[in-house]
């Protein structure tokens, strides 16, 4: 992103705490395909995605006169507001979004292009489903971190810093439940 982009950004964040609509709506324009796709790395679903995405421009919307552009871009501060929802929408007890693996989101993809040999689809279907059991059986800071890392791509020192919490903390945390997935899934 070049300083032009990021002016432009800050421009629409700062127009937008000032109540500018129109500002707002382009600020969406702008941002919300990258935004999107943060909130399906996490999620990987495309629906949920979609209601993180729309609670997350709420919540732009009411904070935006909170953004400080000296502290980060412009991005980086509307990528955060997205992660922590979803990542918030992982951790509702009530399991209102649940963990799918990338498998899952592949075959759905692919079956949607490809007509392929089902009986596959329901082999990965129930392999997933085995994984997403698995996951939901960690605690939820050993959920958390696997996720991070391993669906997000976040390496540990990036889990680290996002979490607020000890490097060393996060790999115990990491070790822990991959091992607790290992033991589950019979590896």
């Amino acid at each position: 992103m070049n300083s032009d982009d990021i002016e432009n950004l800050t421009r629409l964040i700062q127009e937008a705490a000032r109540g500018n609509r129109a500002a707002f709506e382009e600020l969406y324009r702008q941002t919300s395909p990258r935004l999107y796709s943060v909130a399906l790395q996490i999620l990987k679903n495309a629906a949920w995605a979609q209601d993180i995405l729309q609670e997350s421009f709420i919540t732009i919307w009411h904070k935006a006169a909170s953004y400080q552009p000296g502290l980060s871009s412009p991005q980086t501060w509307l990528t955060h507001i997205v992660r922590n929802r979803a990542i918030d929408g992982l951790r509702t007890a009530n399991a209102r979004y649940e963990i799918t693996g990338d498998d899952e989101l592949d075959t759905l993809v692919s079956s949607a292009f490809v007509n392929d040999d089902p009986l596959q689809h329901i082999h990965d279907g129930v392999q997933n489903l085995r994984l997403k059991q698995c996951l939901s059986g960690l605690p939820s800071d050993q959920q958390q971190t696997v996720v991070l890392a391993y669906y997000q791509g976040m390496s540990h020192a990036e889990v680290s810093e996002f979490l607020r919490q000890p490097l060393g903390t996060i790999k115990s945390w990491i070790r822990r439940g991959l091992e607790q997935l290992k033991g589950c899934l019979g590896l």
